[in-house]
């Protein structure tokens, strides 16, 4: 399958930070509308980030992961409205650097809605969610 890499998400709450990678299944659908519908129609790289010393000059998205690409992946959702069930998840067991500098700098981003003043991004997480019988699978042992 061909998947097009759409858009990258950064989540983080007070001590945990996260990369989302978002691609989608061009090979069976048109859109990125229509292929966050579909039960086959997404698949983000997940990627923990922890706070370290880490240069970040000219832009490789290579940079963006870590040495070691083991993973766990499993079939579940959107973490944001409206949910679908869509997409698969490959989280990399591996975190990647970022300076304190580059944290601060992500939560000094600010959020707003058309109409709306813009505000600090303090939480923009979802809480972990039950297994509802997913079979996560790992490429390690």
């Amino acid at each position: 399958m061909l998947y097009k890499l759409q858009l990258f998400l950064f989540y983080f709450s007070n001590s945990q930070f996260m990369l989302h990678i978002v691609h989608w299944n061009s090979e069976k659908y048109a859109s990125f509308s229509e292929a966050a519908q579909k039960p086959d129609g997404l698949a983000i790289i997940g990627v923990f980030i922890k706070g370290k010393q880490a240069p970040f000059a000219d832009f490789d998205p290579s940079s963006l992961l870590p040495q070691s690409l083991d993973y766990w992946t499993y079939f579940g959702s959107l973490t944001h409205p409206p949910l679908h069930e869509s997409v698969t998840w490959i989280l990399l067991r591996e975190p990647i650097s970022v300076s304190a500098d580059q944290l601060a700098q992500l939560r000094s981003l600010l959020s707003n809605s058309e109409g709306e003043k813009a505000s600090p991004i303090l939480h923009n997480h979802r809480l972990p969610q039950p297994l509802k019988g997913r079979a996560v699978r790992a490429s390690f042992q």
